[in-house]
């Protein structure tokens, strides 16, 4: 994801130019850092370049990011993440694009601006005017608009273990409003994918936990911070708020020492492959129809992980 590093458009351009065959799929484009028009022209400028191989991945960030990178109110996450989508929509069908949204208005609403604004259309043709969007979202009202618009929900943090627990009553509530014409949601999610037993292994299980810590402890508020909030939902209450507690006062190893074990084990695809490949079948079982795995850095021979993997996964 961007955050606040490199910029996810200029890389996935260039990586287009590279490729033939792989998706792409920004992981994830923040909602508040472009217009949601202009959201809508990278999105088809992208699936251009890569003839038909990109996925447009949203997520609302939060207050922290938004307000102390970009400079704007984080407002409404979720009625803006459904004007965006429903924008980009309108735009990629080529008729003139107007909206009253809950957060966005095009034209821009009358007495905000000059009152010249008018409603507009994209001057050129996509390549496909059906783009798919995949949304990152991990709070239950944000989970239940994915499933009502979104063609992919794409969840951070995931534990296939308390998927219907912690997200079946959001994700059945959503899908009960979802049109037809999306067909069925589909999911992508994953983890750190490390093989065998060694110290590479070893580094790859304290990277999940080092930054597991740093979203808990430190990727938002300490009363509003949507990652903590899951931490606690999966039932980590106590860890939860020792993580957060930890490294709000600037014990940064500590806060990340407190990210047990048991999450680690079932956050992470790593250690021999009978095991990997049970973790596999855990992910499947729950529907995860995409898995999105990391290979870190030091893997010897990735390539040949990766295709063990995905045959796995098949």
């Amino acid at each position: 994801g961007e955050i606040y590093g490199y910029d996810l458009v200029s890389t996935l351009a260039f990586i287009a130019g590279q490729t033939k065959t792989m998706q792409l799929m920004t992981g994830i484009l923040p909602i508040y850092s472009r217009s949601p028009a202009l959201i809508a022209q990278t999105a088809i400028t992208i699936d251009a370049l890569s003839q038909g191989r990109f996925v447009l991945g949203l997520g609302s960030s939060g207050p922290q990011v938004i307000e102390g990178w970009h400079g704007v109110p984080f407002r409404k996450p979720i009625g803006m993440t459904r004007d965006v989508i429903d924008i980009c929509r309108k735009v990629w069908s080529g008729d003139k694009v107007e909206h009253q949204g809950a957060a966005f208005s095009l034209p821009l609403a009358e007495g905000e601006g000059t009152g010249l604004g008018k409603p507009l259309k994209l001057m050129c043709k996509p390549y496909r005017r059906d783009i798919p969007i995949a949304v990152a979202s991990i709070g239950p009202k944000n989970v239940e608009m994915t499933a009502e618009l979104g063609n992919i929900w794409q969840p951070i943090h995931f534990l296939p273990e308390k998927f219907h627990d912690v997200w079946g009553d959001a994700l059945h509530a959503g899908k009960a409003k979802r049109s037809a014409d999306l067909g069925e949601l589909e999911i992508v999610a994953g983890g750190t994918v490390a093989l065998g037993n060694g110290p590479h292994v070893a580094a790859a299980r304290k990277a999940v936990r080092d930054t597991t810590g740093f979203y808990v402890g430190g990727m938002g508020a300490r009363d509003q911070n949507f990652y903590n909030d899951l931490f606690k939902r999966y039932g980590y209450e106590q860890e939860a708020q020792e993580i957060q507690d930890l490294f709000l006062s600037g014990k940064r190893d500590e806060a990340f020492s407190k990210v047990p074990d048991d999450y680690v084990d079932r956050a992470s695809l790593t250690g021999d492959e009978g095991r990997v490949r049970e973790r596999i079948e855990v992910y499947k079982d729950v529907g995860v129809t995409y898995l999105n795995i990391d290979i870190p850095a030091d893997t010897e021979n990735p390539l040949e992980v990766i295709e063990k993997v995905k045959a796995w996964a098949e």
